[in-house]
């Protein structure tokens, strides 16, 4: 009597495999995100000539660096790379989120740390005259700030 086929149950070491590939794919969009506000930041300013504000220069402070720490993240699998990236993803969701009020009213403009240079609630700091930048740079370290909140919590499962 032939007994029906059965697919062994998984071992710990292929199920550490799933795993390591799962933080992977996940930090790997995270850093592919990051990759693609900084070459539009880059394009922004050195290509259309748009001149960054204040607001502006901090969010790329805190963006640029997680091209290269999840970049390093990617090489070998590891949760300190979630844990490095973490922190500079959190402060620029804050910029963005306060550059937004300012952009739309909500701060006063008075409060900002605009000095000389390109005003922080200025039209021009649209892209196609559309999508403000500052919301367009909420979302990109929002979706890296939830890639690396799963990431993080498949780790610690």
């Amino acid at each position: 009597m032939k007994r029906p086929h059965l697919d062994p149950p998984p071992t710990t070491a292929s199920a550490e495999r799933s795993a390591k590939h799962a933080t992977w794919t996940l930090l790997f969009l995270a850093w592919s995100i990051a990759l693609s506000a900084t070459a539009g930041a880059l394009f922004l300013g050195e290509v259309m000539g748009m001149t960054p504000c204040v607001l502006c220069w901090y969010q790329r402070i805190a963006m640029f660096p997680l091209v290269m720490i999840l970049g390093v993240g990617l090489l070998e699998p590891d949760a300190r790379a979630i844990r490095y990236a973490w922190p500079l993803a959190w402060v620029g969701w804050i910029l963005a989120a306060y550059h937004c009020l300012v952009f739309w009213g909500v701060v006063s403009e008075a409060l900002v740390p605009c000095g000389k240079g390109t005003s922080c609630a200025d039209v021009d700091v649209q892209v196609a005259g559309v999508v403000p930048i500052p919301l367009v740079s909420l979302g990109a370290f929002t979706a890296i700030l939830a890639l690396l909140w799963v990431a993080r919590r498949r780790e610690t499962s």
